[in-house]
């Protein structure tokens, strides 16, 4: 039997891993397993890395670093999907990877599932309205990022319509990599 094979990405800059604790939640959350990350991460250079680390109910399977460079996003095409499902962070992206698809002259995609944001295809995602950063109650995938800002009170769960969408003073973006990056000139294209 074929197991379910699951992914951690982790950034690593200057020799630090960073956030490691978070990782090691979303591993036992997944698999119920507690795996000692600190024992198989050694970043070689000091570059600003990804690392990733590929893992199922046995353990880790693969990990690898590749030097890390942000995308400029700035425009979203919004697709609605009330089918997709990615709760944990698998290997197999196949349903968001069709959705990316869908992007056309856009570099990011905003999921939409029963008329609410859920996250883009590479992060959670986060709106300010009135001084308040605001992120969906039901994402796709919670991320270590978002879980974590949320443990600091720095962004409030909400379900977030299209139309609150459109209110955004600013969106941001949160994933491992990018931590809570925040875009203050965007577009917003619908279906």
């Amino acid at each position: 039997m074929i197991k379910d094979e699951f992914i951690e990405t982790i950034k690593c800059n200057d020799y630090e891993v960073f956030n490691i604790e978070y990782h090691k939640k979303r591993i036992i959350n997944t698999i119920g397993i507690n795996i000692c990350l600190e024992e198989y991460i050694y970043p070689l250079t000091e570059d600003f890395l990804k690392c990733k680390v590929i893992y199922n109910q046995d353990g880790i399977i693969d990990i690898t670093y590749s030097k890390y460079t942000p995308k400029d996003i700035s425009k979203f095409k919004i697709l609605i999907d009330n089918d997709i499902n990615y709760n944990k962070k698998s290997v197999n992206r196949k349903s968001i990877d069709n959705l990316y698809k869908l992007k056309k002259n856009c570099n990011e995609i905003i999921i939409v599932k029963n008329g609410y944001i859920t996250d883009t295809s590479i992060a959670n995602i986060a709106i300010l309205i009135d001084s308040i950063w605001y992120t969906p109650k039901s994402p796709l995938l919670n991320g270590t990022t978002k879980q974590r800002y949320l443990d600091n009170r720095k962004i409030v769960e909400k379900d977030i319509d299209l139309d609150l969408l459109y209110k955004a003073e600013k969106i941001a973006l949160m994933n491992a990599m990018i931590d809570f990056k925040v875009i203050d000139e965007f577009s917003l294209s619908h279906l």
